[in-house]
């Protein structure tokens, strides 16, 4: 035993020499052996900018790869050492030490079999190991998770099991599946990725639901989760509205999440399966893992720039229709024309100076070039409720192109429901935005048992909800339905819990999104 601690301090005391002679910042493919595995682990490793100029131990993240990839993924594809380097200049996050290890096709378990215990070497062996190599700040508020697809499974897995090891976690599309995506997935994939990992190859249907697959399910394990445990917890998930079958397992994932009051963070952004995407996560991620390292609430998502622009009391049009008064913008050349626009209609309970700020938004990016010009009608209620009698009075008394392809309609909080409703009935616009929306459970899944048969092919939705809002289960239902079906549509996940200003920092991707159904 004596002889075998030796070896390791030796081995260490030449490692840590070898590269701080070389001055490397960045180190690929290093080698640990592991005894636990028998064989050899690699790993990659990125410094702070600064760390050879200073003593100071570094808080460390873990970044895992995912299927098929491995240890060098991260710098490569990941372009780590670049966002790392950026976020703590312009963000004024902490400096940290990034490892990359290796995985192998393990999920970052240990197997059913007990053959190759790969989570036993993580924790046992790779931290200590790194900790021993490098300056770091060795307790679990100093150790955060990361990771894309099998490694955001990772990342939540190793989190929920070892909480006193690490302190946070940002699992990417997670690949992670309920029990009835699990039990009906093809064989073959199913004995490849899951059967050889949680036992047993050739199982089918409800055994595959078995003791160990249940203790290394984030459902499981988070539904049986103590609450001393809980309060453990530091997460933030970001998985893309593009993917297939993880739409609905990491939806479900924050449905129930949600159920259970775990905090949590959840992100759905435009995107799929791809570093592209996972690029676009990390400028938060880091956000979010460095605010946990300074044991600091989370600061929130880096906001959005706005633009204030005064709007022209002349582009605001007022009209009565239906005996009810509503009120228009139009771009700054209306008047100057007698081209036909596109329009949007947007119901919600909005003051005068709300539908002012939302039109300034939108004229500032149709100056800019931005998106086409197009017209805005704000609907009160009583016009909306009878909107098939007051589309002709109001086209009539706008110049509005004709045809559904020019026409949308955005419904806000309380209105999105009857907005919804409309879309799916009457076949007469290219789009429908739900905002903030107070959509019930099964919503969709009801309009979509009585919709007229051309409406799911003319109407695209995009449906943008809050993750600390009240009805995350009505719009997530939503999400998985259309995905389920095929339709297309966009569906954003975003920081908050609502409200006017939160509707405006989503506004500018509403508008381009619409503007590009208008000229698909």
């Amino acid at each position: 035993m004596k002889r075998t601690a030796l070896i390791f301090f030796v081995s260490v005391f030449l490692v840590c020499n070898s590269f701080a002679a070389q001055g490397l910042r960045i180190m690929e493919s290093m080698v640990m052996h592991s005894l636990i595995l028998k064989q050899d682990v690699h790993f990659s490793v990125c410094l702070p900018q600064e760390y050879y100029d200073s003593k100071k131990s570094y808080p460390v993240v873990y970044l895992l790869h995912g299927l098929g990839d491995e240890e060098t993924s991260w710098l490569e594809y990941g372009q780590i050492s670049q966002y790392a380097d950026k976020s703590v200049e312009t963000d004024k996050t902490v400096p940290m030490v990034f490892v990359m290890p290796e995985a192998f096709r393990t999920y970052y378990v240990n197997d059913y079999k007990g053959s190759f215990l790969y989570q036993d070497m993580f924790v046992k062996e790779l931290v200590p190991y790194i900790d021993s190599l490098f300056r770091t700040k060795a307790d679990r508020q100093n150790r955060a998770l990361m990771g894309y697809s099998m490694g955001g499974f990772g990342a939540l897995n190793l989190h929920l099991k070892h909480p006193d090891v690490f302190g946070s976690a940002v699992p990417l599309s997670i690949s992670v599946r309920t029990d009835e995506q699990y039990m009906t997935e093809d064989a073959s994939g199913w004995d490849d990725q899951w059967g050889r990992l949680f036992g047993e190859p050739g199982f089918k249907g409800k055994e595959r639901i078995s003791e160990y697959y249940k203790q290394n399910s984030p459902f499981y394990i988070l539904s049986q989760m103590p609450a001393s445990e809980i309060k453990k917890l530091n997460i933030y998930i970001d998985n893309g509205d593009k993917e297939q079958t993880l739409c609905r397992s990491n939806e479900e994932l924050h449905i129930l999440m949600r159920s259970l009051n775990i905090p949590h963070e959840f992100r759905v952004r435009d995107g799929g399966h791809s570093f592209q995407y996972w690029c676009s996560s990390l400028p938060n991620a880091l956000r979010f893992i460095s605010d946990a390292f300074e044991g600091k609430s989370f600061r929130g998502d880096i906001p959005a720039k706005s633009s204030d622009n005064e709007l022209p009391e002349k582009q605001i049009k007022k009209l009565t229709v239906l005996n009810e008064t509503a009120f228009a913008y139009v771009p700054a050349e209306y008047d100057h024309t007698d081209r036909l626009y596109p329009v949007i209609y947007i119901a919600g309970t909005f003051t005068a100076s709300q539908q002012k700020v939302i039109a300034a938004a939108v004229d500032n990016k149709i100056k800019k070039n931005k998106v086409c010009a197009m017209l805005l009608v704000f609907l009160p209620g009583d016009i909306l409720t009878h909107i098939e009698t007051a589309l002709p009075e109001l086209e009539a008394k706008l110049r509005i192109r004709k045809g559904y392809h020019f026409r949308a309609i955005a419904g806000f909080q309380t209105a999105a429901t009857e907005a919804c409703t409309i879309a799916l009935s009457q076949e007469q616009f290219t789009a429908c935005i739900l905002s903030d929306a107070s959509l019930p459970d099964d919503l969709m899944k009801d309009l979509f048992s009585e919709t007229k048969p051309k409406a799911p092919e003319r109407t695209s939705f995009f449906i943008d909800t809050p993750d600390k809002g009240n009805f995350y289960k009505g719009n997530g239902n939503a999400h998985m339905l259309l995905r389920d079906k095929d339709l297309p549509h966009e569906y954003r996940v975003r920081e908050g819990n609502g409200g006017f200003e939160w509707f405006m920092a989503g506004l500018p991707e509403i508008i381009n999104y619409t503007a590009k159904r208008f000229h698909k």
